[in-house]
């Protein structure tokens, strides 16, 4: 890959040069190009992997967490980094690096778990989440999509009194920020969700009775096809961007096999791919991974009807189109996109342990690893970096529920710079 700096090129765009160039066609790039096209915009989406959604987004939680827009950083995870570095929690550990990118991201995550920073941080989130799921009301009725989308609600389950309480305030807080969100006795959620009789000492639970799932991998193949058959997007897949120069009419980004791909404006949504993207234009982008894991079972014989969240095991289950969908796991600092099959089996563990009922657990099927680009604040990085070059990334473990709205805000700063371009 080329270090360049930024070159000023001489060429003029071409007319059938696209307004803007989308790399990544993960949940960010796919609804992104939406966003653009749908402005009226000339969008041309690529991806390495042979189709959108093949990473990252393919096997997530499935739920669209709008009410629950909580940073990862927080005083109560703080206080458990020691033991998150030493491995001796089951689920969720910190993978330690002398990388500088690293301690950087760590000294910024630990600036941000402090109780101004999360409480910020989270309203910041849920403002984004909420313009999300009005961007995918509107998308919906104007081309109504079939991805196992429903609104069951979700459960937050806690199993001691100061974890609750601390949600309950947190809860309150954002309710004056418009999400909806109820705190229940252990009584009042499994009188909610009759799957959680027999879940032992459970204290209570925040309810999000507006939340919804959706299958995010079938939601973006749909909207490509959709992008390519009303909004004539040109999608390029299996081609890798490696360089990007600025030139005085365009942005051009070199791929694979020596092809050159020219447009009046770039998106960046490669999410881990960012950083690599971005040495040629001498810039940095404070992302580290989160590793997490899924796996698609055979309903048992208590499903829940609404999605759950074990805040304990940090685990959550969701009842998608008649298949139990289960994820966890939270590895900071790994970028090994491969299943450790020792992780899984513990995180099948975990989930039998915490709701041994709503699934076969002896049958898992449809596992799956992906690398969730984090933010030190947990706040996606949606920005202008160069001139007609926007950032769309770092959205972590929100990345479904935060999509839409992402894609609206960059799609935003998309038509501004084109427009103050213009002649």
């Amino acid at each position: 890959m080329n270090s360049g700096t930024d070159r000023v090129l001489s060429t003029v765009a071409p007319s059938d040069c696209p307004d803007v160039v989308v790399l990544g066609a993960g949940i960010i790039g796919v609804t992104t190009a939406y966003a653009a096209a749908r402005r009226g915009l000339k969008v041309e989406l690529i991806d390495r992997e042979p189709g959108p959604a093949r990473r990252c987004s393919f096997a997530n939680g499935a739920q669209l967490s709008y009410s629950y827009s909580d940073t990862l950083g927080s005083p109560a995870l703080l206080r458990k980094i020691p033991q998150l570095v030493l491995g001796r929690d089951p689920l969720f550990r910190i993978q330690c690096s002398w990388d500088p990118d690293f301690i950087r991201w760590g000294l910024a995550f630990i600036r941000n778990c402090r109780s101004y920073a999360h409480r910020r941080g989270t309203l910041a989130v849920l403002k984004l989440a909420l313009e999300s799921r009005s961007a995918l009301d509107a998308l919906l009725h104007r081309h109504p999509l079939t991805f196992g989308h429903q609104a069951p609600g979700k459960l937050h389950l806690y199993f001691d009194r100061e974890s609750l309480r601390s949600a309950e305030r947190l809860a309150n807080l954002k309710a004056k920020h418009g999400a909806v969100q109820h705190a229940l006795t252990a009584d009042e959620a499994r009188a909610v969700e009759p799957a959680l009789v027999g879940v032992r000492k459970l204290m209570g639970a925040v309810y999000s009775p507006q939340d919804e799932i959706g299958d995010a991998y079938l939601f973006a193949t749909q909207l490509t096809d959709i992008l390519t058959s009303h909004y004539g997007v040109r999608t390029r897949f299996g081609l890798t961007a490696e360089h990007v120069a600025l030139g005085s009419d365009e942005v051009r980004v070199t791929c694979s096999h020596r092809e050159c791909v020219r447009g009046r404006s770039l998106v960046i949504a490669l999410g881990l791919d960012t950083a690599a993207i971005l040495s040629s234009l001498r810039i940095h982008t404070p992302i580290q991974p989160l590793k997490g894991y899924s796996f698609t079972a055979p309903l048992g014989p208590s499903p829940p009807r609404i999605s759950i969240t074990d805040s304990a095991r940090k685990l959550v289950f969701c009842n998608l189109m008649g298949r139990m969908r289960v994820a966890g796991g939270a590895e900071l600092g790994n970028w090994d996109p491969r299943i450790e099959p020792a992780r899984l089996d513990r995180l099948v563990q975990q989930a039998r342990s915490s709701l041994p009922h709503v699934a076969d657990f002896d049958h898992p099927e449809a596992k799956w690893a992906g690398l969730r680009p984090m933010s030190p604040d947990s706040t996606p990085i949606i920005t202008l970096i160069r001139p007609r070059v926007i950032l769309n990334v770092g959205h972590g473990m929100l990345g479904w529920t935060l999509a839409m709205g992402a894609a609206e805000r960059a799609a935003t700063q998309v038509a501004k710079e084109l427009e103050q371009d213009s002649p």
